[in-house]
């Protein structure tokens, strides 16, 4: 029972924040999923309902199995740390795509830990939130 009020107001909480943010061609809305495991960011056209870039902890995972650093990086890091990179790549993409500003879209967490972050990697990588 506890959970089902959790997640009610956990919805609730992203509707409200949804209601304020839309994101356009030229200003997409940086959208921010939050699991356990890992965290996913998107740049998303709600005009089109089209999600422009994506990116997630798996893929710099990926990434830096393929390249040969293997799983050293992996008990290193925090999720903190992991999260600042996933804000950095998806502003790289960003850049390379010629989107300088986003909106950004905590969705029902808190701007707070993993999800500040994620804002402060893409304020590094060059974008304007």
């Amino acid at each position: 029972m506890k959970g089902k009020l959790k997640r009610e107001k956990y919805f609730r909480r992203k509707r409200r924040t949804r209601a304020k943010v839309k994101g356009t061609n030229k200003r997409p809305r940086l959208s921010v999923h939050r699991s356990n495991r890992y965290i996913f960011a998107q740049l998303i056209d709600d005009e089109k309902g089209a999600t422009l870039i994506s990116v997630s902890e798996k893929d710099i995972r990926l990434k830096r199995k393929l390249s040969g650093k293997g799983n050293k990086d992996k008990k290193s890091q925090s999720k903190i740390d992991r999260a600042m990179q996933v804000g950095m790549v998806l502003a790289e993409k960003a850049l390379k795509n010629k989107m300088k500003s986003v909106v950004f879209d905590k969705g029902g967490y808190k701007y707070h830990g993993r999800v500040k972050q994620i804002a402060e990697g893409a304020r590094k990588g060059g974008l304007n939130l």
